[in-house]
């Protein structure tokens, strides 16, 4: 377990390109061997990660994308999954 944290800054990891694929009809992760299809809050979290705004940042953007509260956990537990398959990079 990596223990994300709300004061901390995360961008996609440099081996990684994300981008949205029309044809997939989702954002994707770019890679050298291949592609990873994104669920469409692991698409609109990661878009988000520019390596200046801090998590709680983040996910206070996507609260106010969605119209929505309490989104902090479901963020960091999703960043905790992300560090573990190399999709991320922390920054700060």
């Amino acid at each position: 377990m990596n223990n994300p944290a709300a004061d901390q800054v995360y961008a996609v990891a440099r081996l990684y390109r994300l981008q949205w694929e029309p044809v997939q009809n989702a954002h994707v992760l770019l890679y050298p061997e291949g592609m990873v299809k994104l669920n469409p809050s692991a698409g609109e979290i990661l878009k988000r990660l520019d390596g200046r705004r801090s998590v709680a940042e983040v996910a206070r953007d996507c609260e106010s994308a969605f119209a929505t509260r309490g989104l902090l956990d479901d963020v960091l537990a999703f960043l905790d999954a992300a560090l573990e398959q190399g999709w991320v990079r922390r920054v700060a």
